[in-house]
């Protein structure tokens, strides 16, 4: 992983919407960059979804809202979850730290 972004505890939330129409709001759990992209981690706040995280690659445009796209390669998709995985390490670790 190139760079972990230091997080705020609430980034905010995002509403996707998804194939069939239907809008999920999820809450924004971190943004990182992995192989020199930046991508922007989700968790939506329905809670039969408890489990699961969706990963799209961030683009930020400045002034103007950033931009979210779909990561449609698997290789980049591999990236992108490594990173997401070593992001979830780094906070184990810190943790352990703090409980010392």
């Amino acid at each position: 992983m190139d760079e972990l972004h230091n997080t705020p505890e609430d980034l905010g939330t995002v509403t996707l919407t998804l194939d069939n129409d239907e809008e999920l709001e999820c809450d924004i759990l971190t943004i990182y960059t992995a192989a020199g992209r930046d991508y922007i981690a989700l968790a939506p706040q329905d809670e039969s979804l408890d489990d699961v995280v969706y990963l799209y690659r961030y683009i930020d445009h400045g002034e103007e809202d950033p931009e979210l796209a779909l990561i449609e390669d698997d290789e980049e998709y591999e990236i992108a979850s490594d990173g997401f995985d070593e992001w979830l390490d780094t906070l184990e670790y810190e943790e352990l730290l703090s409980d010392e």
